[in-house]
């Protein structure tokens, strides 16, 4: 069923966007407990099938439910692309014991029976205990589920987040909200979104931020929440995810490689979304320097252009290098 996300009629909409590593970390819990639902990740989950092995994540499994919301403290809002791990998982630790409880009960009695479970009983029985309990695995779930990876997702995370505030600024919401996601549609002063995962018929949000948050592992869906803890967010799944886990194929046209040389061919190739030189270092398997001056080459010969969000530099096609790296393929 759609929901509206309403706006002031007097402003345009303030859009701001952040990335979260715990978002990504409760996510990569979901895809590890229904690994045929996400078939871009099956590379993903068989390089950590022996890690996984070794964890114990029911209690945070117990915790988010099919139908209902889960604790709120377990995954605080980011305040920006600089958001790290260690600051999320300190924000769980401090969180006041009556609020855990809280959200414990009202997690678990979205599922019959599991406030009676063992793991259930022990969150409740001490709250503080349970806090810093649920931040030790989430931190264990973190170094084996996500940290080996995380240059690769946080690469791919900042590359989307610089497209789409670039679209943002040039076109205004139009223009943004036309090219982040099939459910998500924008017209005047209303934000209609299309999502399996429920919320409200409408919100207003009375001169609020929208929080655009993108996800490697929340394809093909949006989420949108408008809790209390949150501000009105609407997560995404980030461009490029599909092929995040795919390896260079040496698959560079012999032709493309002789007019551009095997480096700079190879780069070109691989732009056939933007992305940053962090992020085409990381998929390609090269030095970032050497990518980096396979960029301001290509870019100096009108294959490319750049765009710059905050620290984070954006290269993409021009229609010069489509068309050269198309006709050569």
């Amino acid at each position: 069923m759609p929901f509206h996300l309403r706006f002031d009629s007097e402003d345009r909409p303030h859009c701001r966007f952040a990335l979260s590593p715990l978002w990504e970390l409760q996510e990569a819990v979901r895809t590890l407990g229904a690994p045929y639902r996400h078939g871009s990740h099956l590379p993903w989950l068989r390089r950590l099938r022996d890690g996984a092995a070794g964890l114990d994540l029911r209690p945070l499994r117990l915790l988010t439910p099919e139908r209902g919301r889960g604790p709120d403290f377990l995954c605080p809002p980011p305040g920006g692309p600089a958001t790290t791990i260690e600051d999320e998982l300190d924000r769980v630790r401090g969180t006041a014991p009556e609020r855990v409880r809280a959200e414990l009960l009202r997690a678990l009695a979205a599922t019959p029976g599991a406030a009676d479970t063992r793991h259930g009983r022990a969150l409740l029985a001490d709250p503080a205990r349970a806090a810093a309990d649920l931040a030790a695995l989430l931190e264990l779930a973190w170094k084996v589920l996500i940290a080996p990876h995380w240059p690769r997702l946080r690469a791919l995370l900042e590359a989307d987040i610089a497209f789409h505030a670039g679209r943002l600024a040039d076109g205004g919401p139009e223009r943004l909200f036309a090219e982040l996601h099939p459910r998500l549609s924008w017209s005047e002063t209303a934000l209609t979104v299309r999502s399996r995962h429920g919320g409200p018929p409408e919100h207003t949000l009375d001169g609020d931020d929208l929080l655009l948050m993108p996800s490697a592992f929340v394809r093909p869906d949006v989420v949108c929440d408008v809790g209390p803890s949150w501000p009105a967010t609407v997560a995404y799944p980030a461009r490029g995810a599909a092929g995040l886990w795919s390896e260079p194929d040496g698959a560079t046209p012999d032709a493309l490689a002789t007019l551009l040389g095997r480096g700079r061919a190879t780069v070109l190739t691989a732009l056939a979304e933007p992305a940053t030189t962090t992020g085409l270092a990381q998929r390609l398997g090269l030095a970032p320097s050497s990518v980096s001056a396979h960029l301001s080459a290509l870019r100096d010969a009108g294959l490319l252009t750049s765009s710059r969000y905050g620290h984070q530099v954006l290269y993409e096609r021009t229609p010069l290098g489509i068309a050269l790296a198309s006709e050569a393929a």
